[in-house]
């Protein structure tokens, strides 16, 4: 027998198992809903929810107009309260609708009895049996338990995360990832514009005055976020609203409902649509507040997640952005820092491409990454006596500041000696000596200001365009590698030193001929070691990079070349590295002589030096050089004796030698007027732009330098 056929109205067509969502605030009002609410509901955004009154009433709130205070049970934030009961919603085709509605507690701030701040979130449903409304009701409590597990997780990351990176921009993009998408749709950071550079911005008292730009954002899948500011743009004026101001005194700035920030913003459409996603329902601005300063501010929207901002929403976010703040802080002072050493370090380095007359140079300085910053790796070119170069290449161990002033100091110190003109051995032991006092100095606490030297390494090499040989000595460097025209590259053969500071240890010198055109490459460690790695692969790299520099390529492109294909990535030491193309002067730019050891020959030089400048059509120096060629003779022959060499270079300049056995420096002295002599070293250096003396194996050489112009 057939069941009799159901009469009466049928509920509305309403799809199986489709929930509706209306998140409520104390009063009754609608902060936010689903789209299926509005088939369920009549309630709109911004209005009281009336078939859901009595629903809060029931729960233990009292509602009434907006603004009205309601009193109610007082509970900690993030308790679930769940009430179920069936109300009667809207019409769907004249028929009224039954609906179950699930009532859970999301928040509650309490002041005394009285509860400002609860949100409630109804899910409302057609009527179904009672296990599925229980069902529900699970649902809702562990979806509560996880928005306030979402929060937990997001406060660890934070921990955990943030001020894992000394680069402020690093630093954004980390914390609107850890937002995004868990926390938010959609989070942007803006920081001040002098914070971008390390310098502090100034304390503003309005949010008319702060001058923003976009540095990082995040953004869900399926957010349309076209119109906003991108990263890189700075921020348009935002005028003094009232909405703004809590964010200069540190605090955050909760919106649930964005069309109220729209409203009360005072900006432009088009310059709204830069800062406030469409399709958001609510927001939260905190922020980045350090040290009494303002850094910047973070923000975060939704739009997809259903659920608006509240109070603990902001309170949590306010916690990660205070850490944030301590990060980008911490990464501005680092990069002001950086840039300070960075500056130091460059002004003390020589100029990146030089041209003298033995060699084109081309150097680059190439810091540490990862944090590790400017150490006190350096290279040097020092224009020498005699058109010759020396080729200077060190490094300090460490970084820092501290580092590069210790590297100021050995610059300086090589400099000092290479005026001296000593052989390559013999300055590194000067070096080594000052080193050891640096270190005694530091260790007796008598030079607290300055910074000890401790670990360095140097190569010395000169090389001279006329004998087109090089001599060289290291501390505990690497040797060069040399590629001589058409042949492949290789490392030069050279006794170790030990480094700088150890002290009783010679210095070997180590001569090998250069042919014109050849190239000299001076590095430090720092181009050839990789972590985990052999050395040796990072040697055979550079070699290889090496093999086809051709000598038609600028020094400068292969410089580049051999960082790309030598350097580390991430390299976690700074480089320096010092190329060098060498020239040759031909025979028909040198003469020399040697004179007998009598001074009836002093005649016979003076003819010598006339007589080879008007073959060089230098005939406007030729008074000049033949009176110092004539007094510097005379004194060779008087006091040191023979044999005397006498040698005259044209280049960019005039050069003219002298040489002796003796091992007696000239010393200049202002003669009286009763003496008979002592007037000729002094003419000598009157009328030559520079002049002085040397020690060479057989004994001495004074040469004095002449402009080719004949201009002193």
């Amino acid at each position: 027998m057939r069941e009799p056929e159901e009469r009466g109205p049928k509920p509305a067509s309403v799809p199986a198992g489709e929930t509706a969502a209306v998140v409520l605030n104390a009063e009754g009002v609608v902060i936010a809903r689903s789209e299926s609410a509005a088939t369920l509901l009549e309630c709109s955004p911004g209005q009281l929810c009336a078939p859901l009154l009595e629903l809060l009433s029931r729960a233990g709130t009292e509602p009434g107009p907006a603004g009205r205070r309601t009193t109610g049970t007082t509970r900690t934030a993030g308790t679930t309260r769940t009430t179920r009961t069936t109300i009667t919603g809207g019409e769907h085709a004249g028929q009224s609708i039954p609906l179950d509605c699930t009532l859970v507690r999301l928040t509650a701030h309490t002041r005394g009895d009285r509860d400002a701040g609860a949100r409630w979130l109804v899910l409302v449903e057609p009527t179904r049996t009672p296990a599925a409304s229980d069902a529900a009701a699970a649902a809702v409590e562990a979806a509560a338990s996880d928005a306030e597990g979402r929060r937990t997780a997001l406060s660890h990351a934070a921990a955990a995360s943030i001020g894992a990176s000394l680069d402020v921009t690093d630093m954004a993009q980390i914390l609107v990832n850890l937002l995004v998408p868990d926390f938010a749709d959609l989070a942007t950071v803006d920081l001040a514009e002098p914070v971008l550079v390390g310098d502090e911005p100034p304390h503003h008292d309005t949010s008319g005055e702060v001058r923003l730009r976009r540095t990082a954002t995040a953004q869900s899948p399926g957010i349309s976020a076209e119109d906003l500011l991108p990263v890189g743009e700075a921020l348009p004026p935002v005028p003094d609203a009232e909405v703004m101001r809590p964010l200069m005194e540190g605090r955050p700035v909760l919106v649930p409902d964005v069309a109220v920030l729209r409203a009360t913003l005072g900006v432009d459409p088009e310059t709204l649509r830069q800062f406030v996603p469409s399709g958001a329902h609510s927001s939260v601005a905190v922020p980045l507040y350090a040290r009494g300063l303002i850094l910047g501010c973070v923000t975060v929207w939704r739009s997809q997640l259903p659920a608006a901002f509240d109070e603990e929403d902001a309170a949590v976010l306010h916690d990660v952005a205070s850490r944030a703040a301590l990060g980008v802080d911490n990464a501005r002072r680092y990069t002001k820092e950086h840039r300070s050493v960075v500056a130091l370090q460059r002004s003390l380095l020589p100029h990146s491409v030089l041209n003298t007359a033995a060699a084109d140079t081309a150097g680059i300085y190439q810091p540490a990454g990862g944090g590790a910053g400017v150490g006190g790796d350096w290279f040097d070119v020092i224009p020498l006596p005699s058109l010759r170069v020396a080729f200077v290449v060190g490094d300090v161990v460490g970084h820092g500041l501290e580092a590069t002033a210790a590297m100021a100091r050995l610059r300086t110190a090589v400099q000092t000696l290479a005026d001296l003109d000593l052989d390559p051995g013999e300055l590194l032991t000067h070096l080594d000596d000052l080193v050891l006092g640096f270190s005694n100095e530091q260790m007796a606490g008598e030079s607290r200001a300055e910074p000890a030297v401790l670990g360095a390494t140097c190569l010395y090499a000169v090389y001279d365009p006329v004998t087109r040989r090089c001599a060289a000595a290291t501390a505990g460097h690497p040797p060069p590698a040399l590629l001589p025209p058409g042949e492949e590259p290789f490392f030069l053969e050279m006794v170790p030193g030990p480094p700088l500071g150890v002290g009783g240890m010679p210095f070997e010198v180590t001569e090998f001929e250069v042919r014109p055109g050849s190239l000299l490459a001076f590095f430090t460690d720092g181009l050839v070691e990789r972590r985990g790695a052999d050395i040796e692969e990072g040697l055979e790299r550079l070699r290889s990079s090496l093999a086809g520099a051709g000598p038609g390529r600028p020094l400068g492109e292969i410089s580049q070349v051999i960082c790309d294909k030598v350097l580390d990535p991430e390299p976690t030491d700074d480089v320096a590295l010092l190329l060098a193309r060498t020239r040759a002067l031909s025979s028909d730019q040198v003469a020399e002589w040697q004179i007998e050891a009598d001074l009836s020959r002093v005649a016979h030089a003076r003819e010598l030096v006339v007589g080879q400048l008007s073959d060089w059509q230098l005939d406007e120096l030729g008074f000049v050089t033949e009176l110092v060629a004539s007094e510097l003779v005379t004194n060779a022959i008087r006091y040191a004796g023979g044999p005397v060499g006498l040698r005259l270079i044209r280049d960019r300049v005039l050069v003219c030698e002298v040489s002796d056995p003796s091992g007696t420096q000239p010393r200049l002295r202002r003669a009286r007027e009763t003496d008979e002599g002592g007037r000729g070293l002094f003419l000598v250096a009157q009328l030559t732009d520079r002049w002085g003396s040397r020690f060479t194996p057989d004994g001495k050489t004074i040469w004095t330098e002449q402009a080719m112009d004949g201009t002193p």
